[in-house]
């Protein structure tokens, strides 16, 4: 049996498996991105993995490590693009962690880590082409086209998350205008939600976070917008829409074989598929969005981890079939 090492580092909790090449995962282990202080997340990777690397039995023959950030795949090294780690942005880390362990080490964003997973273990295996959509905190995507992970010139390839749905929308925090990330990630739907209530006066979604707005997350706006609140369920509404527009996007610019929405926000879309997808029938092409298969699958650290091992596996092969 194969194993690799894997490792999905995210903003507060970092995670780490022993994970077999079909899938499974063997033994896993959590810790606090910056358990040790501010400025160690990479300290926090090395001691997950050396846990792990001592409980494996047969030597693992990868490793590889998805990051919330925009990263040089080829080189092994983290963008400046890291805003949850930016004590990784520039770091060789796939070079460090290699050294540090004896055996070959994988980065990549993680989103991207997660698509391959979706298309080697999950919704999309044996599938040709595949999207992921993935709103959390932020809002990630990942492509597989004939089963080759794209990430453009420079690692900025699926960035599907700021993709503009409204041109004369807000400014982003990646500095561009009305991306999507503004209205269907969990950081923008709370955001707009706080920005309502404050100009409008509050109303129940204000009264519900104790008239604190920054008590006002993402959960609660979809709570509040499931009981008839006005302001949550304007919030929602855009969310879906916005949902909808890029799936037209997807579907008519790459017309992949499956879609799947996943990531923390999932859980609170599962009950919205149907009004998602009609959202998406205003802006695809009708008979590409029928034949397309579209999934909402609520993400995990688990699953995040199955990327992680994915990433290492397809870079094993990938540089194994190239020699």
């Amino acid at each position: 049996m194969t194993t690799v090492l894997a490792v999905d580092v995210g903003g507060t909790t970092t995670a780490a498996g022993l994970v077999t090449d079909a899938g499974d995962v063997v033994t896993e282990r959590q810790l606090g991105t910056h358990a040790k202080g501010p400025g160690t997340v990479r300290e926090t990777i090395e001691s997950l993995i050396e846990s792990l690397q001592r409980d494996a039995g047969a030597r693992p023959v990868g490793i590889g490590i998805g990051i919330p950030a925009v990263v040089d795949a080829e080189g092994g090294i983290v963008g400046e693009e890291a805003h949850n780690v930016p004590e990784l942005a520039g770091v060789p880390l796939a070079r460090l962690v290699s050294e540090r362990f004896g055996i070959p080490a994988f980065i990549d964003n993680d989103v991207n880590a997660l698509a391959l997973a979706e298309w080697r273990f999950g919704a999309a295996k044996g599938a040709r082409s595949l999207v992921v959509l993935a709103p959390g905190t932020g809002f990630g995507s990942g492509i597989v086209v004939d089963g080759r992970l794209i990430r453009g010139a420079h690692g900025f390839g699926a960035e599907l998350g700021h993709v503009p749905v409204k041109f004369d929308g807000p400014a982003c925090w990646c500095g561009g205008r009305g991306c999507l990330a503004l209205y269907a990630s969990g950081r923008g739907i709370a955001e707009a939600a706080r920005a309502r209530v404050t100009g409008a006066g509050g109303g129940a979604l204000l009264a519900a976070a104790s008239g604190e707005p920054m008590r006002i997350d993402a959960p609660l706006v979809f709570q509040m917008a499931a009981d008839g609140e006005p302001m949550a369920s304007a919030v929602i509404d855009d969310a879906c829409r916005a949902l909808g527009a890029i799936l037209g996007i997807v579907v008519n610019g790459l017309n992949p074989e499956v879609i799947v929405v996943t990531g923390g926000v999932a859980v609170s879309l599962v009950a919205l598929e149907k009004r998602v997808l009609a959202c998406a029938a205003q802006y695809a092409f009708k008979r590409a969005l029928t034949t397309t298969k579209i999934g909402i699958v609520p993400g995990d650290k688990r699953l995040s981890m199955r990327g992680a091992a994915a990433l290492a596996l397809y870079e094993l092969e990938t540089r194994r079939s190239s020699r």
